[in-house]
């Protein structure tokens, strides 16, 4: 019953997807990171089904990267976006760590965040509109492989800061048992994506881990730690890179 309610809490932080209300205790919340990938594979299974019905119906390539750039932000609600917007504005500003920090908690919308998710969106639409049927159930696993490493990071990476949903997920989670079921979640969808397109596959999974270490190194110099919107920035840059690399594989090893 708690992993079930664990299960609630990630689907229902994470997503716009209607779930029942379950109580936020400490019980809950120690499971709650191990099912953050189940929200890739959701979000990743729409996108396939999605990408099969425009390729059946004969949706030019503009049309499909728009529609498989728009769809996970639909389901996730544009939460991991946010953090995207205000982590670009945080390093754009040229600051020190304790500005970055407060333009992190700052609500307020910079000319970076704005151009930052412009760029952002317009080169997903393109890498998606690359995107062929035999490469498409590929690339929708890098939701779960994002959202696995992002949970790994929550219970391994120090927060950098005494408050906020980061810490707050980080202070619940059974730090081991999560970074078991995240790993195990990143195995198993790299051997999924391996199976599906080994090409595609390898140059995902290249993209994805230098990904996480840029990101963790850039957490820790600039940031002192992880909060929840680095946490988004990475898990947008991670995907969007393991898109590009999905195509750049499939050119180089297919």
């Amino acid at each position: 019953m708690k992993l079930i309610q664990s299960f609630v809490i990630a689907i229902s932080m994470y997503s716009r997807i209607p779930m029942p209300n379950v109580g936020w205790d400490r019980e809950n919340m120690k499971s709650a990171m191990c099912f953050f990938p189940a929200v890739g594979v959701i979000i990743g299974f729409c996108e396939y089904l999605a990408g099969r019905l425009m390729f059946c119906c004969g949706c030019g390539s503009v049309m499909r990267g728009a529609g498989l750039t728009v769809l996970p932000v639909l389901i996730s609600g544009g939460i991991h976006l946010d953090g995207f917007m205000d982590t670009v504005d945080a390093l754009a500003s040229g600051k020190d760590r304790q500005r970055k920090l407060e333009i992190l908690a700052d609500s307020r919308v910079g000319a970076f965040a704005v151009l930052g998710l412009g760029c952002y969106l317009l080169w997903n639409a393109a890498v998606w509109s690359e995107v062929t049927l035999e490469t498409l159930g590929t690339a929708s696993c890098v939701f779960t492989v994002s959202r696995a490493m992002s949970g790994f990071i929550v219970a391994t990476v120090p927060a950098a800061k005494e408050s906020g949903l980061f810490r707050m997920f980080q202070d619940g989670a059974a730090k081991v048992r999560v970074r078991v079921a995240t790993a195990a979640c990143f195995l198993i969808s790299a051997a999924v994506m391996i199976w599906m397109n080994a090409g595609c596959a390898a140059g995902a999974l290249i993209a994805a881990v230098l990904t996480f270490l840029y990101a963790t190194a850039l957490g820790r110099r600039q940031f002192g730690g992880f909060t929840g919107d680095l946490a988004g920035y990475f898990l947008q840059l991670a995907e969007l890179m393991m898109l590009t690399g999905a195509i750049a594989g499939g050119v180089i090893w297919n």
